[in-house]
């Protein structure tokens, strides 16, 4: 039974050797698995290794298998297809990194298998043992790798699997996720025809660390399908996961190698394992891959909806947000709980004088446009609407009221943290500048921008937009349209709670009108955006925008909707306690 690491606590230890008592991280990981661990269902092994393992004479790894869900699985399968106990012993090889793990693995095949259980079990570190075993030799790959960050797996694991990446031709970087060479490692070890299926975090649709890992993945095989599902297959976890099945593995990776992803999305988990496979697979329609980093998140959509998507991506009449605005992230203050301020508690401490207006939420930006007097109600309500912006200047003579509130910050040990050490003076915050307009970085429902003339900043969970060129108004007012609402959806990453995120360099990639020659005047979208009217924008955005200025037909407009609206809907539907948002509502 493996278990979906979405968090390790902090520890001092190094690491472990293969076969050792786990220590440090590890045993917090053990603890984990046994606690708070996020275990694969019986169900869902069963249904996965149904898929993988094709006859009786199939070698079979498990790379991470914990508990033994997946290997007892597959021990089940192999005995159906005719398979004898001892043959099993010599074909199926699960590996266990914490002792206590492996053994449970055992003691699980054993009813099944009697002696021959023992001979399964590697109590091993996957990636030491894979560098001292001859690959490839497996006909399947099954299971679910731990989902540990960079930072939280302890050497020598880590090096050693940053290692197998570098000899597979990858680059990996401190955001790599340890799932990654898991994957990529068990890719290596297929024969000719393999097939991997795992259980892996959402991420592998989306995330940018993983761009290439998809481009080695479909490199590497004739098809891949992902399994996605608006139930979380984790219940007491927000990550989404995945059902990776890749077929048709190749000798070694193919440029020219035309893998065919399709990706289906159901609706609960037992709609995947009360279903046969190939009878699953069957429905899903296969779509052509661009090695041009390409996010799988788009192939949720239909080959009709990609082309066109493709097609605007390369219009003379689309492009890019980058063309017309630059983004970047909110000011870092390293801890907002000493500078981001109310009113009454500047007035308190007396720094007035030492402060910026700031949005600090994306609750304050009610429209799409925010004005001094909307920041000036924000303060009056008591919002934390205050940047505490010591220049250099007033650095050299504090008052002393102001010097007592930064001792007792650091009576609070506040400039101890990262962000605050790395600075010199701490208090001093980097990137205090006025934007243009404001980005939402998260999204439940559009991709909304605002136009900015409070005077103020924002902090980083809001990003900041700079014009290069056109008015601010005027590239804000254009990217109230469908064409941008679906480009979100495309660019982004979706997480279990049903939110959207976009990084700057994301938002940047937003499409837009590729010249600006009109669009619905922002008051009047402000107005309607506030009394929950958006619908009303976008509707005349498409007439105005879409149809007369980008030359889109009535259908084309349609199309792009569909894609916001069944991507946008397709998420929200994870979210736990979710309803359906009225028909005209922001």
């Amino acid at each position: 039974m493996t278990t979906a690491h979405t968090k390790s606590r902090p520890s001092k230890s190094k690491g472990v050797s293969s076969g050792e008592a786990p220590r440090g991280r590890f045993a917090d990981l053990d603890e984990d698995k046994l606690r708070g661990g996020y275990y694969t269902s019986t169900s869902v092994a069963e249904w996965l290794c149904g898929w993988a393992i094709q006859s009786a004479s199939d070698t079979v790894l498990e790379p991470s298998c914990g508990d033994g869900a997946f290997v007892e699985a597959a021990a089940r399968r192999l005995l159906t297809l005719g398979a004898t106990p001892d043959k099993i012993a010599r074909q199926l090889t699960g590996v266990e990194i914490i002792p206590a793990e492996a053994l449970a693995s055992a003691d699980r095949l054993r009813p099944g298998l009697g002696k021959a259980a023992d001979k399964i079990i590697r109590n091993s570190d996957f990636f030491a043992w894979w560098q001292g075993t001859e690959q490839p030799a497996y006909d399947a790959i099954i299971g679910n790798p731990p989902f540990i960050r960079y930072q939280s797996f302890p050497e020598p694991h880590r090096t050693l699997a940053m290692a197998i990446m570098g000899q597979q031709g990858l680059t990996p970087n401190r955001l790599t996720n340890i799932w990654v060479p898991f994957v990529v490692a068990a890719t290596a070890s297929l024969k000719p025809g393999g097939r991997l299926a795992l259980v892996l975090p959402a991420e592998i649709l989306q995330v940018t660390y993983a761009a290439q890992l998809r481009s080695y993945l479909t490199d590497r095989f004739a098809r891949i399908d992902v399994i996605a599902c608006n139930e979380l297959f984790f219940e007491k976890a927000e990550q989404e996961v995945v059902l990776l099945l890749a077929d048709g593995a190749l000798p070694a990776a193919s440029e020219e190698n035309e893998c065919r992803v399709a990706l289906t999305a159901a609706d609960t988990v037992a709609d995947i394992t009360g279903s046969k496979p190939a009878l699953l697979l069957k429905q899903a329609e296969p779509k052509t891959i661009r090695h041009d980093n390409e996010k799988w998140l788009k192939y949720f959509l239909n080959n009709r909806q990609i082309s066109f998507m493709r097609a605007l991506r390369d219009a003379e009449s689309t492009a890019s947000m980058s063309a017309h605005a630059s983004i970047d992230v909110g000011v870092v203050t390293g801890k907002n709980e000493f500078f981001v301020l109310s009113a009454d508690q500047v007035d308190a401490l007396g720094l007035d004088g030492y402060t910026t207006p700031l949005v600090s939420r994306s609750a304050h930006l009610k429209g799409s446009q925010i004005g001094k007097a909307d920041w000036k109600s924000l303060a009056a309500a008591g919002d934390r609407v205050h940047l505490l912006n010591i220049s250099q200047l007033q650095a050299g003579k504090l008052t002393a009221k102001l010097r007592r509130y930064i001792e007792e910050g650091e009576r609070k040990e506040f400039h101890k943290g990262y962000k605050c050490s790395i600075r010199k003076p701490w208090y001093l915050v980097p990137s205090v500048w006025v934007p243009d307009g404001f980005a939402f970085r998260q999204i439940y429902d559009f991709p909304r921008m605002v136009l900015n003339s409070s005077g103020a900043t924002s902090t980083d969970t809001i990003h900041r937009m700079r014009s290069k060129g056109e008015t601010a108004e005027r590239i804000i007012a254009n990217t109230y349209t469908w064409l941008t609402a679906a480009s979100a959806e495309i660019e982004g990453r979706s997480y279990g709670g049903g939110v959207l995120e976009l990084e700057p360099t994301e938002a940047e990639r937003l499409l837009m009108p590729a010249k600006l020659n009109g669009a619905m005047p922002l008051t009047d979208v402000d107005q309607l955006v506030r009394a929950g009217r958006l619908n009303s924008v976008l509707e005349e955005n498409a007439r105005v925008i879409l149809r007369e200025h980008m030359g889109l037909s009535a259908a084309d407009c349609a199309l792009l909707k569909g894609v916001w609206t069944m991507m946008r809907d397709r998420r929200n539907s994870r979210r736990r306690g979710a309803r359906k948002a009225p028909s005209d509502a922001a």
